[in-house]
């Protein structure tokens, strides 16, 4: 659990992250070490949900040994399925970190919503539906992993 207060905001506890895979914590299908790192850290505190279509077939390889829960996505509209998942593990508890147009209903879903922007890009309505947005998954990862930056990000 990770528990933050923000002033200006109720107390936030958060026991779940959900995680776009491709354009969010993976680049061509592979994880970087230093994001890896700072999900084996994270998962200390945090269940840690990867949601994917996995259209490369290779989610499975890129998060072995992470401490991470893989939610396959199976519809054609994964922009509805992500933001049911959400729900259904309780909002008001969850991190959600995507780039994606298919994340934009899962980050206004979810208590918290970051956005990434990395070489792929961010869809307009991902950003906008996001509480914060990152030029990286690292930072954004270090974001949660320091309760302290968030005071000075969204206090009011």
């Amino acid at each position: 659990m990770i528990k933050i207060e923000i002033p200006g905001w109720e107390t936030l506890e958060f026991s779940h992250l959900v995680l776009d895979f491709n354009g969010t914590i993976a680049k061509d299908g592979h994880i970087h070490n230093k994001v890896k790192d700072a999900i084996c850290l994270l998962g200390k505190k945090i269940t840690i949900h990867v949601l994917t279509a996995d259209t490369r077939g290779d989610v499975a390889e890129a998060t072995r040994r992470l401490p991470v829960v893989i939610e396959k996505l199976e519809g054609t509209d994964t922009s509805a399925e992500k933001a049911a998942f959400v729900r259904s593990i309780g909002r008001d508890h969850v991190i959600a970190i995507g780039n994606g147009i298919n994340d934009r209903f899962m980050l206004k879903e979810a208590k918290l919503g970051l956005c990434v922007i990395e070489q792929e890009g961010a869809a307009t309505a991902a950003l906008l539906a996001s509480d914060v947005a990152f030029t990286s998954i690292l930072d954004a990862l270090r974001f949660i992993l320091k309760p302290l930056r968030y005071r000075a990000t969204l206090r009011t």
